[in-house]
């Protein structure tokens, strides 16, 4: 397996060279494949913490599994690159948080990947669900499932048509604008790489953010989707859970890190109706339980679990059980 160049930035349906992290892969049986992986030294937005990240964002460890998405059904299923593809369901979780730390140089990874599932439709195969045992060296840093699928441009086309127009909205959505949260609260440096609105809290103790989707974040949306991407409804769970948590003193803003993740995507989320991120009042020992609801349905839903990776820095961890893909 080679790690110097990347796969064709088609194939990962990523638009700038700089977001493809897959460099190889090859197929061991049919229902398995090997992916590689080069994670760079510094990603601006994986990477834009308060403090010096010593270990990997495991969203952009599950960012590289799902690359793998689309290259099992372009390269090995014949399925054809203008496809569009939904993710279904996410889960992944960090087996050992400390481990493994990084340095100064780009990473080199292994994903092996398996079909565990096949869904069928009156035209055929329509989608899978994935395995993912991404390795650094010896340590395996994250495990992952991801479910999706695909159907031809047309039939996006029609679907999305009809979509909207139910909900009254325009053929072209234009993202609802508002404040962001001030970026230290949520571990960030940069203003542009929060995705929520400043957080409230209920009388319950629920947390509640506006999503703020920016239609020209490089990385959020490295090419155009008529929709909230479901790496963004990821990221927006990951912020509000992360504020919530810190007030609740159970983890530190700056360096605590998701280490679990269980997501389902419901609906489309439209960017341009109003999209409220809700957290349950963090109990401690518990998962965080999040929900994405646009007005009259349920988008997204999810339970992560947060820790530092370094206990000894104060950081404690909350234990846990475990869209659009384009």
């Amino acid at each position: 397996m080679q790690f110097t160049r990347t796969l064709p930035k088609e194939l990962v349906h990523r638009s700038a060279v700089a977001e493809v992290f897959l460099t190889d892969t090859e197929r061991h049986d049919e229902d398995e494949l090997l992916l590689a992986a080069r994670l760079p030294r510094r990603h601006a937005f994986y990477d834009d913490s308060l403090t010096p990240r010593t270990h990997h964002d495991p969203l952009m460890l599950l960012e590289a599994c799902r690359q793998g998405i689309f290259v099992v059904a372009h390269r090995y299923l014949d399925v054809p690159l203008g496809h569009k593809f939904l993710l279904r369901a996410v889960e992944f979780e960090v087996p050992d948080p400390a481990a493994p730390t990084r340095d100064d140089r780009p990473t080199e990874a292994l994903i092996t990947t398996r079909v565990e599932r096949r869904f069928r439709g009156r035209t055929g195969l329509t989608g899978l669900r994935l395995r993912f045992t991404l390795t650094v060296g010896a340590h395996v840093a994250l495990l992952a499932h991801i479910t999706y699928s695909w159907m031809p441009p047309r039939d996006w086309t029609k679907l999305r048509s009809v979509q909207r127009g139910t909900l009254g909205l325009p053929e072209v959505p234009v993202a609802l604008r508002g404040p962001r949260v001030e970026p230290a609260l949520v571990g960030r440096r940069t203003p542009v790489n929060t995705v929520i609105s400043p957080p409230r809290t209920a009388n319950d103790g629920a947390r509640t953010a506006r999503l703020i989707a920016e239609t020209t974040h490089p990385t959020l949306y490295d090419h155009w989707v008529d929709h909230v991407p479901g790496m963004l409804e990821l990221e927006a769970f990951r912020q509000l859970a992360l504020r919530a948590a810190a007030e609740a003193g159970t983890v530190r803003a700056s360096t605590a890190l998701p280490v679990a993740l269980a997501a389902r995507f419901r609906h489309f989320a439209e960017m341009d109706l109003p999209l409220e991120c809700r957290t349950a009042p963090v109990v401690p020992g518990a998962d965080i339980e999040c929900t994405l609801r646009q007005p009259g349905r349920l988008a997204a839903e999810a339970r992560i679990r947060l820790a530092d990776p370094d206990p000894a820095g104060g950081g404690r961890a909350l234990p846990a059980s475990a869209h659009d893909a384009a």
